[in-house]
């Protein structure tokens, strides 16, 4: 992890484009929200979401007739989740960092968090999370990976890593996808806390088409890439678009991972 000044700035350019966020990020396979339903997640279960971003799960969980409370630091994506949301009377956005926020007195039967666990303090986020629900409760989170598939062949990732390294010197010189099977079920900081038990894994691939526009808006979502100086990151963002469009005819596969990871909460 970066320095604490450089995280919090990278965790913060989320918020400066909700709108391009919330049309651009991909959402979640229907299938996961099954399997969390079918983990023991009935109708009306009291859910505490950590970093809603612009509600892309959390209509999701809302559909299935959860009552919600969302927490979501940046006030633009709060914003616009309260408009995604605004149907859905079991639903309330509060606009705080997880870390500060102070949880309310009754406990909460899951704590869910879809793509963002990994932006909240390692110091708190395991034990506030323990503290957020109830003895026997669960812990859903949700990682999104990018791996080895579609137009992302070896080939194709490593001519736009030809571009990364031109154009934004922190990227890792020869650095390539993983496969599936590469990435590992990683349940240790949740374990070595006491507070939960071993977690269950499922494992969803799939594929999204994009054209080189929606492609580059979807990069712009990155906090990485909206990190680089303007300069930077308008050169990289052309060199890919030339990229796609002359090689690739305007259109690219993405192959995504997404893991759902639920834990008990046992002390």
């Amino acid at each position: 992890m970066s320095d604490g000044n450089d995280y919090v700035r990278l965790r913060e350019t989320f918020n400066e484009d909700a709108a391009r966020y919330d049309r651009a990020r991909p959402r979640y396979p229907v299938q996961m929200f099954d399997d969390l339903a079918a983990a023991g997640v009935a109708p009306g279960a009291r859910v505490l979401e950590i970093g809603c971003g612009t509600g892309q799960a959390t209509v999701p969980l809302a559909e299935r007739g959860y009552r919600i409370v969302a927490v979501e630091l940046g006030a633009d994506m709060a914003a616009v989740a309260r408009r995604n949301l605004a149907a859905f009377d079991a639903v309330e956005v509060v606009t705080a960092a997880f870390e500060e926020w102070p949880l309310p007195g009754e406990p909460f039967d899951v704590v869910f968090s879809a793509t963002a666990f990994h932006w909240i303090d390692p110091a708190v986020r395991v034990s506030k999370s323990a503290d957020a629900v109830r003895l026997g409760g669960l812990l859903a989170t949700v990682g999104t990976h990018h791996i080895a598939g579609g137009t992302w062949t070896e080939a194709f990732f490593a001519e736009t890593q030809k571009c990364y390294e031109r154009f934004d010197p922190s990227t890792p010189p020869g650095l390539r996808l993983e496969t599936a099977h590469d990435i590992v079920e990683d349940d240790r900081e949740l374990t070595s806390s006491g507070r939960f038990g071993p977690a269950k894994f499922y494992r969803y691939e799939w594929e999204l088409p994009y054209s080189t526009a929606d492609y580059l808006d979807l990069l712009l979502t990155y906090s990485g890439h909206r990190a680089l100086p303007a300069a930077q990151r308008s050169a990289l963002l052309n060199s890919i678009a030339r990229l796609i469009d002359v090689d690739y005819g305007g259109q690219i596969v993405k192959r995504y991972l997404t893991e759902l990871r639920i834990a008990q909460r046992v002390r």
